[in-house]
C-alpha cells in the first residue's frame, strides 16, 4: 500500500539518519541546567524535531526533556515511542561511528539499529501514511533521549504529556514482543583494606555502562619486593590473546579484553571483568590477601557471561533464562565498587530475587537501583495478533510473537508493545562496535511502521 512512496524517499530517508548518526548523543551527566542529559543528546532533539516539521508534522519540544512529532485528528492517540540517546560508541570501529557508511548494502554508524535508524523509519512511515490516507486517531512519535539510563525522559513525559491510548516502540525485534524480563541494577561497595604483600592502585574499566557487557578493563597492582618474581610467574601462566600484563619492577598492570555486547544478551558478548576478577582472585588467593568483593564476585559469578547468577540461576524455556552481566568495577574513594545487570523473565518474582541477593553478597553491602518491573501481554491480545499479522503477510513468514530480555519503552505505557526493527535470526548489533542496519531492513521497517500505524488507526 505504501511501498512506491515509501522507495521513493529512500535516500531522503538515509541523508536524514546521516545527519542524526553524526551527532554522538551520549549522556553527558545532569548537572547542566539548561540541558538535562548534555548538549549533544539535547542538539539531536532539535535535529530531528526540525526533520519533522521538513515533513510538515507539528512538533514539541517538551522542556528539553523529550519531544514529539505528530499528525492527524481525533480523541484517540496513537504513540510510536522510541530514542535517540545511544550507548558510547567503544573501539574497534572499522567505520566511522558518528557519520555512516553504506557498504555491501549495510548502513554502519552508533544508533543505526538503537534506535536512530528506526525512529527515522518510523517518522517517514508516518509521512506515507499522511499522504496516503485517511486516519482517525491522531498518530504520535514520542521521542526519548534517557532510554539507555535512567527513563527520566518518559518519566517526565508521563507527568506532562498525554498518554497513548496504543502505540508500539520500534526498538526490539520484529515480529512483535508480548514479553519483557523485569532488569535490576546491583551494587557493591566495600571498604578498601590495603595490605602490604599487594595493593590495588588502580582499576580501570573504560566507565563501561551497566547495560552493556564489558570489553575491557585494566588492574594495576603493587606488590612485596620479595614476591614480585612469583607473581611474574603467576601471571605469566594467564597470559592469552585476551589476557597481557606489563611489569615495571614492582608493579604489574594487568589487562583483560573480552566481546562487547548488549547485557540482554550476554552470552553474545565476552566479559572482560568477569575474567580479571578470576585473575584478582588467584593472586590474593596465593598470598592470603583478604578482599571480599573479589572472593565473592569470583565465587558467584565466575568466567560465564551469565555465571551461576548468585546462586538464583532460573531458567524458562518461553519467557528466558534470568541473566546477568558484571559490568562495572571501580576503586574510588577509599572503596572498591561493583555494578551488575540482572534480567529476569517474568514468571520470577523481584522481591524474591532481591532477597536472594541480599543474602549472597551481604558481606559487600549491595544495593538496588534501576529496578523495572516485566512486561507482559498475552499473546492472543489484539494488538499482539495484528502486529504479527503485519510481519508475517509483508515478509511471507509464519513467526510467533517474541519474549526478550531488553527493556523498551513499550512497558512505560498501557496497550503497548514492541514491533521491530531487527528481523529474526539476523545479527543483534545492539550496542556492539561497528553496529549497522541494513537498506534493506531499514525501508522494511518502514514499510510495516506505515501499515501498523494504517492498521491501529482504523
Amino acid at each position: 500500500m505504501f511501498k512506491k512512496y515509501i522507495d521513493s524517499k529512500k535516500d531522503e530517508m538515509i541523508e536524514d539518519l546521516r545527519e542524526i548518526v553524526k551527532i554522538p548523543s551520549k549522556l553527558e551527566g545532569y548537572d547542566n541546567p539548561e540541558y538535562p542529559f548534555g548538549k549533544n543528546i539535547n542538539d539531536a532533539l532539535n535535529k530531528f524535531l526540525s526533520i519533522g516539521e521538513k515533513l510538515g508534522f507539528r512538533t514539541k519540544n517538551v522542556d528539553k526533556y523529550c519531544g514529539y512529532i505528530e499528525f492527524g485528528e481525533g480523541e484517540e492517540l496513537l504513540g510510536i515511542v522510541g530514542h535517540l540517546d545511544i550507548v558510547p560508541e567503544g573501539e574497534g570501529w572499522k567505520h566511522n561511528p558518528f557519520d555512516i557508511t553504506i557498504e555491501d548494502g549495510k548502513i554502519y554508524g552508533r544508533g543505526t539499529t538503537d534506535d536512530k535508524g528506526p525512529m527515522i523509519a518510523s517518522l517517514y512511515a508516518m509521512k506515507a501514511v499522511a499522504e496516503n490516507v485517511k486516519v482517525n486517531k491522531r498518530v504520535r512519535l514520542i521521542i526519548g533521549l534517557n532510554e539507555e539510563n535512567d527513563w527520566k525522559c518518559i518519566n517526565y513525559y508521563k507527568k506532562h504529556e498525554e498518554m497513548p491510548t496504543v502505540g508500539f516502540s520500534p526498538d526490539a525485534d520484529f515480529p512483535c514482543i508480548y514479553s519483557e524480563k523485569a532488569l535490576l541494577t546491583i551494587y557493591t561497595e566495600e571498604k578498601y583494606l590495603e595490605n602490604e604483600k599487594i595493593k590495588i592502585k588502580e582499576i580501570d574499566c573504560k566507565n563501561n555502562r551497566i547495560n552493556v557487557v564489558p570489553k575491557y578493563c585494566r588492574v594495576t597492582l603493587e606488590v612485596d619486593k620479595e614476591i614480585a618474581e612469583d607473581v611474574n610467574i603467576l601471571l605469566l601462566s594467564k597470559i592469552n590473546d585476551k589476557i597481557s600484563f606489563i611489569k615495571n619492577n614492582n608493579q604489574f598492570t594487568i589487562e583483560t579484553t573480552g566481546i562487547q555486547s548488549h547485557a540482554a544478551h550476554p552470552e553474545l558478548g565476552e566479559n572482560a571483568i568477569s575474567k580479571m576478577i578470576l585473575i584478582l582472585n588467584d593472586v590474593f588467593n596465593r598470598y592470603d590477601v583478604q578482599n571480599k568483593t573479589i572472593e565473592l564476585l569470583s565465587e558467584k559469578i565466575g568466567i560465564e557471561t551469565d555465571g551461576n547468577n548468585l546462586g538464583i540461576k532460573h531458567e524458562n524455556k518461553e519467557l528466558g533464562d534470568l541473566t546477568l552481566n558484571l559490568a562495572q568495577l571501580e576503586l574510588i574513594d577509599g572503596k572498591i565498587k561493583s555494578g551488575m545487570n540482572l534480567r529476569i523473565p517474568g514468571d520470577y518474582k523481584l522481591e524474591e530475587v532481591k532477597e536472594k541477593v541480599l543474602k549472597e553478597l551481604n558481606e559487600i553491602n549491595p544495593y538496588f537501583e534501576g529496578e523495572k518491573p516485566a512486561l507482559y501481554i498475552p499473546k492472543n491480545n489484539e494488538i499482539v495478533q495484528k502486529l504479527c499479522k503485519i510481519y508475517n503477510e509483508y515478509t511471507g513468514t509464519e513467526n510467533e510473537p517474541l519474549a526478550i530480555g531488553g527493556a523498551t519503552y513499550a512497558r512505560a505505557f498501557n496497550n503497548c508493545v514492541s514491533f521491530g526493527a531487527m528481523k529474526p535470526n539476523e545479527p543483534d548489533m545492539c550496542h556492539q562496535v561497528d553496529e549497522y542496519i541494513s537498506v534493506k531492513n531499514l525501508i522494511d521497517a518502514c514499510n510495516m511502521y506505515a501499515l501498523a500505524i494504517y492498521e491501529l488507526t482504523k
